[in-house]
């Protein structure tokens, strides 16, 4: 195969369009227990999210894909959302750090 007429191959220009993404999506059937689709309904929504979402993240993780993003922001969710007791304990770097 020849290259295109009229193209010279020393020039080679970048254009500053954006490219389009493209993202394919396919269905999954899984076989899972009544009670934990239930138990994961309820944990999702207290979640503010849908089991669907849980799955695609939980996937996405297993698979590789890492989302800097969206790790800062469910922890920042988790802190909020987060129901532990100091009892009144406040942070001591020297303590902390105290040889033993």
């Amino acid at each position: 195969m020849g290259r295109p007429s009229g193209i010279d191959p020393r020039r080679r220009v970048l254009t500053r369009n954006p490219c389009a993404r493209i993202i394919c999506s396919i269905n999954l059937t899984l076989s899972i227990d009544d009670e934990v689709v239930q138990q994961a309904r309820r944990r999702a929504e207290a979640m503010g999210k849908s089991v669907n979402q849980l799955v695609r993240e939980y996937l996405e993780q297993l698979a590789g894909k890492s989302d800097r993003e969206a790790h800062i922001a469910e922890l920042g969710e988790l802190t909020r959302n987060s129901t532990g007791n100091s009892r009144g304990w406040k942070f001591n770097r020297e303590e902390i750090h105290e040889r033993r």
